[in-house]
């Protein structure tokens, strides 16, 4: 193995104002990151779910123009000839050691790395000058000035109704409660039951998380209970019913609800957190399945996640060996789809030239995508990860792939002896396509499979136009069945926002000579929608459309349409809840 050559002394000022040049920006990044998630609570309180949007929106802006920020100071301050190999090597060990008492490293390791990869060539990206690993521990960095990242209560002391309240008032929420006790013992008796029979034991407790997750009309109280060996996680709800005032809206145990909570079809969570990885590393307690990369996205902080994941991503390449391959499903016109099978995501590249009748741009597909990024999900719009320059082992590629790629994506495509660069490109998680799902069904002749497709399907339309999102193209090809076969919508060069398409029926023909047309007769503006057409191209199937229009024949009216379209222009922002309907406890 060869030896890092890292400098025997650290002699160069240079590199230390560099690497406190970029730990400040960083630093300025999480301090303006928690100043906007720290009016998450105020937002909630005042129901003011607009300002608590645009703060969303905002905040996934945030890093990247800190690290332009930082990237033009470096270039204003620095002649590139006195920034040698040696200098570089030095940035990196005079910026560890900047960060040996810090709260979030592992953050501003990866802030480190964008900054850095902006101004050095991608030769340089290796552990001698970025941090392809993790230099700093992120166990146990908390500090004795730090508030605890979670509170502890015990039942057995209290008692279990006196803990659960002093759970929910220790947030000092300033928007009375309806109802609060009526809701503790609501709580309270599903907790019960959940325990069972079971013997509490000495070192029976409640843990929670010290922040709420805040996340569109809603406030999440984490937390976990701890009995003997036995750990079981928990979520508590707390929404506005319709006189503003708050309360708690059920209580989650089951995996399943709690994993599709933290989902990567969801908007991020707005928490107010000290120390991030302790965070993490709670959440990780009560979903160890879930990576470390989604939790850190959920959060809020994506790019570290990214990180995380391109990391994950290189330590798979060495452990698998199979090859790289066209993604099933059918060939779309606008973006190129391969997958490595033993990895569960797919890898996405925009096509140079798009045939008719599609009429976009590049530029046109890359805002869809920011839209995507910086919109409220709903559990139905799959989250992306952006890349550039991302390079393959050349040996993981098959000649044809190349001829593809070759074929319909030359301008971001470089191939050298090892490696195979794309220059851009986007990380979907791999999901089943609905279209494939709801043929294998029928070839199983499962009706029920066929039905359940079909109520999300259009449960997935319903939830995306509740958050302003018209698909565009709603062909079954365009969504997909994720694990918890659940529908979610992939496909984003065609979306458009709600409020800026025309909802409308197709005017009655004047004469015989309209009905007989080939061609519409009426005139059409780019952004007419007409509600009515989509059976013909959605149905068919007798028993898809036997299902459609038992649960979703209103999908084809332009009424549905337009009156949530009115909803939208009024303010109007609809409850999209993601857990069961039937668990609720129904308390208005």
């Amino acid at each position: 193995m060869p030896q890092i050559a890292f400098p025997k002394l650290l002699s160069s000022q240079i590199a230390f104002d560099i690497a406190r040049t970029i730990l400040d920006g960083f630093d300025k990044h999480y301090r303006l990151f928690r100043a906007t998630t720290q009016l998450a609570k105020q937002r909630f309180e005042k129901a003011d779910w607009k300002a608590a949007q645009e703060d969303a929106r905002e905040r996934i802006a945030y890093y990247d123009r800190r690290a332009k920020e930082c990237v033009q100071i470096l270039e204003d301050e620095y002649d590139k000839e006195d920034l040698t190999d040696e200098v570089w090597r030095e940035v990196k060990l005079h910026y560890m050691g900047l960060l040996i008492d810090h709260l979030r490293p592992e953050l501003a390791e990866t802030f480190f790395n964008t900054v850095c990869t902006k101004l050095l060539h991608r030769t340089y990206f290796h552990n001698d000058f970025i941090f392809v690993r993790p230099a700093t521990a992120t166990d146990y960095i908390e500090r004795e000035d730090t508030p605890a990242t979670y509170r502890v209560y015990y039942p057995a002391a209290d008692g279990l109704s006196f803990s659960l309240k002093r759970i929910v008032t220790n947030f000092q929420l300033q928007t009375p409660f309806a109802h609060l006790d009526a809701d503790i013992a609501k709580v309270e008796a599903r907790l019960l039951e959940q325990f069972g029979d079971a013997r509490f034991e000495p070192n029976h407790q409640l843990q929670v998380l010290a922040s709420l997750f805040f996340r569109n009309k809603a406030a999440y109280i984490i937390g976990k209970s701890i009995n003997g060996n036995q750990e079981m996680p928990f979520v508590i709800p707390i929404i506005h019913n319709k006189n503003r005032e708050l309360i708690l809206d059920t209580i989650l145990f089951d995996n399943m609800h709690i994993t599709v909570l933290f989902s990567f079809t969801r908007a991020y969570f707005m928490v107010d957190m000290d120390v991030p990885s302790a965070y993490v590393q709670f959440i990780r307690s009560i979903l160890p399945r879930k990576p470390r990369s989604e939790i850190y996205t959920m959060l809020g902080l994506q790019k570290h996640g990214k990180n995380l994941f391109y990391r994950d991503f290189l330590h798979h390449l060495k452990y698998s060996s199979d090859m790289i391959a066209v993604a099933p499903g059918i060939r779309g016109l606008v973006m190129l789809v391969f997958a490595l099978p033993s990895f569960p995501y797919v890898f996405k590249l925009i096509k140079d030239s798009f045939p008719p009748p599609k009429e976009t741009s590049k530029a046109l597909i890359k805002e869809k995508y920011q839209l995507v990024k910086n919109h409220d999900r709903v559990g139905r719009l799959a989250d992306t990860l952006e890349y550039s320059d991302v390079a393959f082992p050349r040996s993981r590629f098959s000649e044809d792939l190349l001829a593809e790629i070759r074929s319909y994506a030359p301008s971001i495509l470089e191939v050298n002896e090892d490696e195979v660069i794309i220059k851009h490109l986007y990380i979907e998680r791999r999901m089943t396509p609905l279209n494939i799902w709801l043929m294998e069904a029928e070839q199983r002749g499962d009706d029920a499979a066929i039905e359940h497709a079909i109520i999300e399907y259009g449960n997935a339309i319903k939830d995306l136009v509740a958050a302003n999102i018209f698909p565009g193209d709603m062909l079954y090809k365009n969504f997909g069945v994720t694990r918890h076969k659940r529908v979610v919508f992939y496909d984003y060069d065609e979306i458009e926002t709600i409020v800026d398409c025309n909802f409308r029926n197709i005017p009655q023909p004047r004469n015989e000579e309209d009905e007989m047309s080939a061609e519409p007769w009426y005139p059409i503006a780019k952004n007419d929608v007409f509600p009515e057409q989509f059976g013909s191209f959605l149905l068919g199937n007798a028993k898809v459309k036997q299902y459609f229009m038992k649960h979703h024949a209103d999908l084809l009216t332009a009424q549905y349409w337009q009156e949530r379209k009115d909803r939208i222009l009024k303010g109007k922002v609809d409850d999209v809840f993601p857990y069961p309907q039937e668990i609720r406890f129904g308390g208005g």
